[in-house]
């Protein structure tokens, strides 16, 4: 059965698809969705079960199917609407009946730009909250106020500058701040999820800088606000605080590699600068030894993937010591790990390039003849 099927067959029954979310803003972006959703509106559940017997629940709480569509799997939600009940995202109450319509199942979700429908019969758009707009001018902006019944939207919304390059609505800023207090008691594998989508984005640093903005960076990666305003040599880091140079870091990573582990440990690399004493600032001795103290603490506190940390706890320990070293036993040693190492030498190299922007020479070579 094809889209065009599926969706002729719910209106000749009286209901009405709707293409959905993500892939409608593809769409509009002029980009492939990876996936298409889908919302019926107009039609009772056993009429749709009956319509299409194969389909599979998967649902939580409210109805949600899997239907066999174009030689893949869809999934398919039936409008709902939705009232907080209690703190977090669990904390909710739905609606889904015939009559809830396609403007109110919109009207929950989280940003502009992921709120709007599209008829696949018609190819007519259904945008009462304007994400087209907002796409075209390059802003994430809340739906409603709505947006702060969920505190994981605040991580979302800035996920998605990073992952878009967008600019944050000044409103949905303060919408985000006001999800501190439930933020910071949401479960910490949502917001480890979340990190791991922003580490993915080309620019993952508008994620912690959308944070940053909307003053709930410490709420979500205090060992990332820890470095805001922590200074450090300015003849050897003009770009900035140890936050500016993490971010230009992360950033760097994230041009040369596609490995979440990789961007990962370039993120972490210098979290020990924030446990420097005040007394030898701005010079930061010994931030390898403090950065898996605070690698061990960010672990101890989140969930966070094994081979992140194994990638990171690398990075953080030798980071410091491959420009400064002639050693021969040192030299063949670390090499000798690389080959076992989950990091690889692809990885260490990315981080290396994304600290200092360039490779000691046993380094670079030792790559060149690898690749």
């Amino acid at each position: 059965m094809n889209e065009l099927e599926f969706a002729l067959r719910l209106e000749g029954a009286g209901g009405r698809a709707y293409q959905v979310g993500g892939c409608v803003r593809d769409i509009i972006r002029g980009v492939r969705p990876h996936d298409m959703d889908y919302v019926v509106t107009g039609i009772a559940e056993e009429t749709f079960l009956g319509l299409f017997p194969d389909a599979i629940p998967i649902g939580r709480g409210f109805p949600v199917y899997r239907v066999r569509l174009d030689g893949g799997r869809c999934d398919v939600a039936f409008a709902r609407s939705e009232t907080k009940s209690g703190t977090g995202y669990r904390g909710f109450n739905f609606r889904s009946s015939p009559d809830t319509t396609i403007e109110e199942d919109l009207g929950r979700r989280d940003t502009t730009i992921n709120s709007m429908a599209r008829s696949p019969l018609t190819g007519e758009l259904v945008d009462p909250y304007g994400g087209r707009r907002d796409i075209e001018a390059g802003i994430i902006r809340a739906t409603s106020v709505r947006f702060t019944d969920d505190p994981v939207r605040a991580l979302r919304a800035a996920r998605q500058s990073a992952q878009f390059g967008y600019s944050i609505d000044r409103g949905t800023l303060l919408m985000m701040g006001a999800c501190r207090d439930e933020l910071s008691a949401e479960p910490r594998e949502r917001v480890v999820n979340e990190l791991a989508r922003a580490l993915e984005c080309n620019r993952p640093s508008l994620f912690f800088r959308g944070l940053a903005e909307a003053g709930i960076i410490d709420v979500a990666y205090p060992q990332i606000a820890s470095l805001v305003g922590r200074p450090q040599p300015q003849e050897r880091h003009p770009e900035g605080d140890v936050f500016e140079h993490t971010m230009m870091a992360v950033d760097l990573a994230a041009s040369i590699t596609e490995r979440v582990e990789v961007r990962f440990a370039a993120l972490a690399h210098d979290i020990g600068k924030a446990l420097t004493p005040a007394e030898v600032l701005p010079r930061n001795p010994d931030h390898d030894k403090l950065g898996e103290v605070a690698l061990r603490e960010w672990r101890r506190t989140m969930p966070l993937p094994r081979r992140w940390v194994s990638c990171a706890k690398f990075a953080i320990r030798e980071h410091m010591r491959v420009h400064r070293t002639a050693d021969p036993g040192y030299i063949t040693d670390l090499l000798v790990s690389l080959r076992s190492h989950p990091i690889g030498i692809d990885g260490f190299s990315a981080v290396i390039l994304a600290d200092g922007k360039d490779l000691p020479d046993f380094l670079a070579e030792f790559k060149l003849f690898s690749d």
